[in-house]
């Protein structure tokens, strides 16, 4: 059983190498989803905002494995 476990973990590696900057960005695309159409309902500043906030977040994630 613990060769099932190893293909596992070798194939979420394949597709997520850094596990705090995937979480990251899902929740900002959570909040995203859940919060942007209530503050600006209507407008296209949606998009621009969750392009912010996702640049922001690689750019952090970029400065944190420079170091």
């Amino acid at each position: 059983m613990r060769w099932f476990r190893t293909i596992i973990r070798e194939l979420f590696g394949l597709f997520v190498d850094d596990g705090s900057f995937a979480i990251t960005i899902v929740a900002w695309l959570g909040i995203a989803w859940l919060v942007l159409p209530w503050l600006i309902p209507g407008s296209a500043w949606g998009g621009a905002a969750l392009f912010v906030g996702l640049a922001v977040i690689l750019t952090e994630s970029v400065w944190r494995h420079r170091a």
